[in-house]
């Protein structure tokens, strides 16, 4: 009886060893990015590409900058998508991140009513749009989310001399732009978008773009590696796969072929040398 237990038993554990050995490995993994890559429909449109190429599925967490560089530090992403460059080069020098690649870039626009109390289409530079909004104590939604896009907002406000708090018509949402869009929309508000998520936002009402052009709304993009060195469990080869078809021939090409009603959301700006 025994013996036959002992034989039962061995044949259990024979099965499910030889069940992991030829279970099909995860090729997947965890890439945290910004909202407006998710939100502009971009994802949408490359990520099947990639996963046609090589296997490989990515799992994006749309986050703001902010929060996914956070998610990137406590090791719970392989890599990061995000739009924030000095935030970028301050994660990578703490040891947080390693590798990091321009990508693309597009542009920040200011949106706001189509009666523009404030004037601000008639801003010299974006500063003095800022400045035109609180002078007239028009309404304005900030993402306030420690995204890409509410950290230069907050450095245009700064700029421009202004407390954004101490502005009556400054509501914080703490939302992403998709959202913060359907309230600066429903508000009849101004905010600052990027240029993507923009185009792809079908609930305008009375929104437009009311100032866009100056140097200082460049929106640059990067990707890296979260460090294995201090996250071991880091699926580098895979997330290392994904980050040299971004930017390589083939990942530019598909930012650059993304286009709604004609127009380009993103432009590719990898700096390498183009890999397959």
């Amino acid at each position: 009886m025994a013996t036959r237990f002992s034989r039962l038993f061995r044949g259990l554990i024979l099965s499910t060893v030889l069940a992991a050995a030829t279970a099909p490995a995860d090729d997947s993994f965890v890439l945290a990015s910004t909202t407006s890559t998710q939100q502009s429909g971009l994802f949408g449109h490359i990520l099947p590409l990639f996963t046609a190429r090589t296997g490989i599925q990515v799992k994006v967490v749309a986050l703001g900058t902010g929060q996914a560089l956070d998610t990137g530090r406590r090791g719970d992403a392989d890599a990061l998508l995000v739009h924030d460059r000095p935030a970028e080069d301050k994660f990578v020098a703490e040891g947080w991140g390693v590798d990091r690649r321009d990508v693309m870039y597009n542009d920040f626009v200011l949106v706001g009513p189509k009666a523009d109390p404030a004037k601000v289409r008639a801003s010299g530079d974006v500063i003095d749009a800022f400045r035109r909004i609180a002078a007239a104590g028009a309404p304005f939604v900030s993402r306030g989310d420690k995204s890409g896009t509410n950290a230069a907002e907050l450095r245009f406000w700064k700029i421009a001399g202004i407390d954004p708090k101490a502005h009556s018509g400054y509501k914080d949402a703490g939302t992403g732009m998709g959202p913060t869009l359907n309230m600066s929309a429903a508000l009849g508000a101004y905010t600052l978008s990027d240029r993507g998520t923009w185009l792809n936002f079908r609930n305008r009402q009375d929104l437009e773009i009311v100032y866009a052009g100056d140097r200082r709304l460049f929106n640059p993009y990067g990707v890296m590696l979260v460090n294995p060195a201090r996250h071991p469990h880091v699926k580098k080869d895979l997330a290392m796969k994904f980050i040299d078809w971004l930017t390589g021939t083939d990942g530019q090409a598909a930012i650059a072929g993304y286009k709604i009603n004609g127009e380009q959301l993103f432009f590719p700006d990898a700096k390498r040398e183009a890999k397959p």
